[in-house]
């Protein structure tokens, strides 16, 4: 889902991993997301899959897709509201 956030200017984006079983795999995820430009804040949860990023504009799909390769998973999907 991609939606404005309480913080003027910034989007939530939430995308699909696959492969995340543990919080090893959470911090792995989430430290190499970090690494983008304009990327505020990321929480990913290995039960669910999902990796929610709030980011200062809407983030580059293949640079979220090679993070997400970097640390060793797959970027399944990203969930965008209507």
């Amino acid at each position: 889902m991609t939606a404005q956030t309480d913080t003027p200017g910034s989007v939530t984006t939430v995308y699909q991993v696959s492969g995340m079983s543990c919080g090893h795999c959470e911090g792995s995820v989430s430290r190499e997301i970090r690494e983008i430009p304009g990327v505020g804040s990321v929480k990913a949860v290995a039960a669910t899959g999902e990796v929610t990023v709030v980011s200062e504009a809407p983030l580059d799909e293949a640079a979220v897709r090679a993070a997400v390769d970097e640390a060793g998973f797959e970027l399944a999907a990203r969930s965008e509201a209507p």
